[in-house]
Formats: structure tokens, C-alpha cells, sequence
């Protein structure tokens, strides 16, 4: 069986591929994708840091619920959390 390449669990097909290829032999324009930087946007105008944290499933699960409900992300629901036990 042969395995396939996958991108965010959808797999390549060939033409995708024969696609990519062509518009690298066209070319790129590099200033544009200078400008446009790496990595996730900033949230403001301090810089951020990544904080590791350890949650149990449960606990994930009712974030996950929350964030749904309000259709918000992970993120910003620990961050409003967060946010309102510091205050």
C-alpha cells in the first residue's frame, strides 16, 4: 500500500503537487513575502511569551465547551480566566 502525504489530514494529490511546482518555476516576489513576516500576528504591542501549562481532560474539555459556546478560542478563554482571578 502506498503511503500518501498528508496536509492537515487531507491528502496531496499529484496535480496539487504539478500546481506548487508551477508557481515556484514562475517565481515569488520575495518583498511581498518579507513583508509579511513569520509566525503567528502579534496581540499587541508588547511582545507575547508562551506559557506551558498542564491541564487534565476534564479540564481542557469544560475550556473547550466554554470557548464553543462563546465562539471564542482556547486561548481567549484562559486569557479572560486568567485576566479576571489577577484583577
Amino acid at each position: 500500500m502506498e503511503e500518501r502525504e498528508m496536509i492537515d489530514g487531507i491528502p496531496v494529490t499529484e496535480e496539487q503537487i504539478e500546481r506548487w511546482a508551477a508557481e515556484a518555476e514562475k517565481g515569488y516576489d520575495i518583498d511581498a513575502i518579507k513583508k509579511r513576516g513569520r509566525g503567528r500576528p502579534g496581540r499587541g504591542a508588547q511582545p507575547t511569551q508562551v506559557v506551558p501549562v498542564r491541564l487534565t481532560i476534564a479540564e481542557l474539555a469544560s475550556i473547550d465547551a466554554r470557548a464553543k459556546k462563546e465562539h471564542k478560542t482556547r486561548s481567549e478563554v484562559m486569557r479572560e480566566a486568567l485576566a479576571a482571578y489577577a484583577a
